[in-house]
């Protein structure tokens, strides 16, 4: 997945994509350990997309990026 596509997720779904990334992980190391992944090449893009989500939120947390203006809207509506 490219990092815009990151950058344009909201913190929650952020945190939702790290979780489903991180089983998927589980999934293909077991698969990997019982000669069933067919590309091993999986594993690493899926190591690196884990670390994308990871330092979007972490630039978020550090106020150098701000979350997609969409997302505050939404927010802001559902407070309201």
């Amino acid at each position: 997945m490219k990092a815009n596509k990151f950058f344009e997720m909201t913190n929650e779904e952020l945190v939702l994509k790290i979780n489903e990334l991180k089983t998927e992980l589980f999934n293909l190391r077991f698969k990997h350990a019982t000669n069933q992944l067919s590309n091993p090449m999986v594993l690493a893009d899926c190591k690196k997309d884990i670390a994308r989500a990871k330092t979007v939120l972490r630039q978020r947390e550090l106020g150098l990026v701000a979350e997609p203006e969409k997302a505050k809207k939404t927010r802001a509506k559902k407070k309201a």
